[in-house]
């Protein structure tokens, strides 16, 4: 595996420990990612986003969303009804995992579960603290005594 080194980088930098961390999960290779089940990640206006997923065949119940940290983890097992005989399976119900990597200060708001459609929605809350604020320059004056 290729390593980058970002040392030069945090010499102008402050806060950014994560850097690292982001970067080796982008160039880790994840073989068992199968692009199932396939997904949109939309942004709604400055602050908002939606994950939509498909998951058709999948109930409430069979699906769970966990916002830990910096992750979102969704995950889907469909329970197998008794009593049912399969003629022919078309919708893929396997069990699945996505993971998702979030920003800071990226809150999960919410979820739907329609037309085997999942949204999962996003909004950043960035804290009052954490702001933008304007920092004022106070002048002094300096007097210089004279000499007598």
């Amino acid at each position: 595996m290729r390593t980058i080194d970002f040392s030069p980088l945090f010499r102008h930098s402050i806060g950014f420990d994560r850097l690292q961390h982001i970067a080796d999960a982008a160039l880790r290779v994840d073989h068992g990612d199968s692009g199932y089940p396939p997904h949109n990640i939309e942004q709604l206006g400055d602050d908002g986003y939606q994950i939509t997923m498909a998951v058709a065949g999948f109930s409430e119940s069979d699906l769970d969303i966990t916002s830990k940290e910096n992750t979102l983890v969704v995950s889907g097992k469909v329970s197998e009804r008794e009593g049912t005989t399969f003629i022919h399976r078309g919708i893929a119900g396997r069990a699945f995992e996505r993971r998702f990597d979030l920003a800071e200060h990226v809150k999960v708001t919410g979820a739907n579960l329609a037309n085997g459609l999942l949204q999962i929605d996003l909004m950043r809350e960035v804290p009052e603290e954490m702001k933008p604020r304007k920092v004022s320059i106070n002048t002094r004056t300096i007097e210089h005594e004279k000499a007598a």
